[in-house]
């Protein structure tokens, strides 16, 4: 985790670049790729191959209306998909539950994807995958994903989507925004299962980007977590890396509710013990600037590295609601 100096996204973190369409490379590309995914890009002047179906958005607005929160603004383009919103959990009856339906056939070249989710004030929000996302072999350029969350003042919102699945020949730059009001409240997982068991299908992958900022609204940057792997050019299981595991979890809780030391010994005590038991690696730190706390866990068991991810939800859950984190029967309900 680095903080970096502050500056201000090319895109707006609820809606379109001022004067581009959902269509262009503006509004769906993160302006800035990394070095490490970009050398894959096509030679100048080569076709890209990027068909316009290809272009996958979504975009949705909570609003809170008659006592909970409504879906009150949506627009899919297909490969992304979501569902009707649900109220499954009976201890917080006012939280709107969505699913986003997985991207059949999984990412592949040339793929290009946009989600942005925007809470109102008080609204309460829980957005889930119903598999795994896998990213295919690709023989030129590469995948880009923009996810784009932004909350109002005492909002909640959980975003823990299943695992990425990089598979050999892989190519991806996922970039996540957290835009937070001070009195805003996340819940945000990612996971990497590092490919299939298997002759090069563990760590085959080209390159896996990933980049999580924690922003305020008018653009002030306060964190940054960046994760660079390239199997293809450096050993990405040994010291300060993977130490030779294979699923990469984390859970970020950005919040103004209460100390972000608090929120850091929550998930510290969820997870004292459990590495012990079920061979996972783990540590918790809180933020910079104090906006909130992380939990990063190392394992090879997807079932205990998935284990570990919900204790720390529900530590967080319990801190901050007061009430525990559903199990996955709940969170699945009705889809």
């Amino acid at each position: 985790m680095a903080l970096v100096t502050d500056d201000i996204p090319e895109a707006s973190a609820t809606g379109r670049t001022r004067g581009a369409s959902r269509l262009s490379a503006t509004h769906h590309t993160p302006g800035r790729i990394p070095p490490e995914v970009a050398r894959h890009a096509p030679a100048p002047g080569a076709a890209t191959g990027e068909p316009a179906n290809r272009i996958g958005l979504l975009e949705m607005g909570f609003e809170r209306q008659s006592g909970r929160t409504e879906l009150v603004r949506r627009y899919s383009r297909m490969p992304l998909r979501i569902g009707r919103p649900q109220y499954p959990d009976p201890l917080r009856p006012q939280m709107a539950f969505v699913r986003l339906a997985p991207v059949a056939g999984g990412l592949v070249q040339e793929d290009r994807q946009r989600i942005d989710v925007c809470c109102g004030a008080d609204t309460e929000a829980h957005l889930s995958t119903g598999a795994a996302t896998e990213v295919r072999a690709m023989e030129r350029g590469y995948a880009t994903r923009l996810v784009n969350l932004s909350a109002g003042p005492d909002a909640y919102l959980e975003y823990l989507p299943d695992p990425l699945v990089p598979l050999p020949g892989a190519r991806l730059y996922q970039r996540t925004v957290i835009t937070a009001d001070p009195a805003a409240t996340f819940v945000v997982g990612e996971t990497v299962a590092a490919g299939r068991p298997g002759p090069g299908g563990r760590h085959g992958y080209d390159v896996l980007g990933l980049d999580l900022e924690v922003r305020r609204p008018h653009g002030r940057l306060l964190a940054l977590d960046a994760v660079r792997l390239c199997p293809d050019r450096h050993d990405v299981s040994g010291p300060g890396m993977l130490s030779g595991h294979t699923q990469l979890a984390s859970l970020y809780v950005v919040t103004g509710r209460s100390p972000a030391a608090e929120v850091a010994d929550a998930l510290h005590t969820a997870l004292d013990g459990l590495g012990q038991r079920s061979g996972l690696r783990y540590g918790v730190s809180v933020l910079p600037h104090d906006c909130g706390a992380w939990l990063r866990v190392l394992g090879d068991d997807a079932e205990s590295v998935a284990a570990a991810r919900h204790a720390g939800w529900d530590a967080a859950r319990r801190l901050l609601t007061g009430s525990r984190a559903p199990d996955r029967a709940t969170r699945t309900a009705g889809r």
